[in-house]
């Protein structure tokens, strides 16, 4: 019976001081009451913290959670605080080269997404794409963190590696291992190709990019070519400005470049002011990964001077960020317009769909194989199916099932052999680089994308 009583007044006790605790609290906040200025109940935080938390608070840490959270309040994947290495990273992307793996990513719904690898970059090489959600990144989880942060966790000095898992649509999750590299600053790539076409790649809209672009152009007129191929594929846009000016190069004066929407609702035109332009025959190329600054030059060289867009649908990104900065160098970067293509159409979340559809060989889309993993006999895993397809591609003859039999073997032995390479039946190490090597190799002389392109330039030569 003692026993009995002992625990109710337990738990009497811990009620009463549950309430009393719980009153306390009741009272602070009341006391904290906004008086109609709406940061009162920020700064009544603030007090409360500082005078009982029962450990020390840095008082930076503080404000830096209140101004993350606020921002991350909107909703907004393009609207992020970034604090000072964050900044500096942020401008380094758009200014110069940096050191990294070279892809853009964006939160979305939550998750890291890449947007596009850039071009010649370790994470292009070692097959990341579009739309590719980063799960983790060297075993710690990307789930919460913002795209600044996880940013900062995917870049590291030259010759460093990083380990990627990625989930990718269809296929499942993937193992990168990427050896990070210098991405360069160089943006703008041209050559003459089929005798008299000339080919430029943009890679994405940095500062330099429209004189870039303008002194390319130049090169290949002095050249005498006859027409033009822009390649905006796996380019993840960059600064307005420059997309402005680089399709300004292709409009005839007074025509619509792109439309802006302010949150009012009022729109403002952009349009050509040259006096000159380019009237080549001219086809852009497009993909999943043209993104941003990309796509509005896409639009506004497909709707302002019916250039055709040959590829695949777009990413889809319609608004316009612009970064302030604090004088500690940290700043927010944030949305300001939508912007809208010249027949005021918005793209966001949707993508702008090619006129000519062309999609690349299925073996371009193959996961990357990491060469310190060894396949072997037996082995039945993703990644002996991706290399069971990708030696089919370069022509070994084998099963495509996943499971590594005795006619993978062989057609492995085969490849050793051919390749002057040691000869085991086994994937790993300088076979599997050179397996991957080969097949980069065959997209680039396969290029159906492109291959297309000029198909539909041609016409137009004619």
């Amino acid at each position: 019976m003692k026993k009995s009583r002992f625990i109710i007044w337990i738990i009497v006790t811990a009620i009463f001081a549950s309430a009393i605790t719980y009153s306390a609290v009741q009272l602070r906040v009341i006391a904290g009451g906004d008086n109609g200025d709406p940061f009162q109940k920020l700064r009544a935080t603030y007090d409360i913290l500082q005078e009982g938390y029962y450990k020390d608070v840095d008082t930076d840490k503080l404000v830096e959670g209140a101004i993350k959270g606020m921002v991350e309040s909107l909703e907004d994947p393009y609207t992020v605080y970034m604090d000072v290495e964050e900044a500096k990273s942020f401008n380094e992307n758009i200014s110069s080269s940096f050191e990294g793996i070279g892809a853009e990513v964006q939160e979305s719904n939550g998750s890291i997404m890449i947007v596009s690898p850039i071009k010649g970059s370790p994470a292009e090489k070692a097959g990341i794409k579009p739309k590719d959600i980063i799960l983790k990144v060297n075993d710690e989880s990307m789930e919460g963190l913002s795209v600044n942060e996880a940013v900062m966790k995917i870049r590291g000095k030259k010759g460093t590696k990083v380990n990627l898992v990625v989930q990718r649509a269809g296929v499942g999750e993937l193992n990168f291992t990427i050896t990070r590299d210098t991405i360069p600053l160089e943006t703008v790539y041209s050559e003459v190709i089929e005798g008299n076409i000339g080919k430029i790649q943009i890679t994405k809209f940095s500062e330099s990019t429209g004189e870039e672009l303008a002194n390319a152009l130049s090169d290949l007129q002095n050249k005498n070519v006859e027409g033009l191929i822009i390649d905006l594929r796996q380019n993840p846009g960059g600064l307005m400005d420059q997309a402005l000016a680089m399709s300004d190069l292709f409009l005839p004066k007074g025509k619509n470049i792109l439309q802006v929407e302010n949150s009012d609702g009022s729109r403002e035109v952009y349009k050509a002011e040259d006096d000159t332009f380019i009237d080549l025959p001219t086809t852009v190329i497009i993909d999943g990964g043209t993104a941003s600054a990309g796509e509005i030059m896409a639009a506004a060289l497909h709707q302002s001077a019916g250039i055709p867009l040959v590829g695949e649908k777009t990413f889809g990104k319609g608004t316009i960020q612009t970064a302030q900065s604090f004088k500690d160098s940290s700043s927010v970067k944030f949305t300001t317009a939508k912007w809208l293509t010249p027949n005021g159409t918005w793209i966001h979340e949707k993508g702008i769909e090619p006129q000519v559809k062309a999609e690349l060989p299925a073996y371009a889309n193959l996961p990357y194989i990491n060469p310190e993993t060894v396949l072997k006999k037996g082995d039945s895993k993703a990644e002996v199916k991706a290399a069971q397809q990708m030696l089919q591609a370069l022509g070994f003859s084998n099963s495509v099932e996943g499971y590594f039999d005795e006619t993978t073997v062989q057609a492995v032995k085969e490849f050793q052999t051919q390749n002057k390479l040691k000869v085991d039946g086994n994937i790993t190490g300088e076979t599997t680089i050179k397996i991957m090597e080969q097949i980069q190799n065959k997209l680039k002389e396969n290029d159906t994308q492109l291959e297309k392109a000029i198909s539909v330039l041609k016409e137009e030569l004619k």
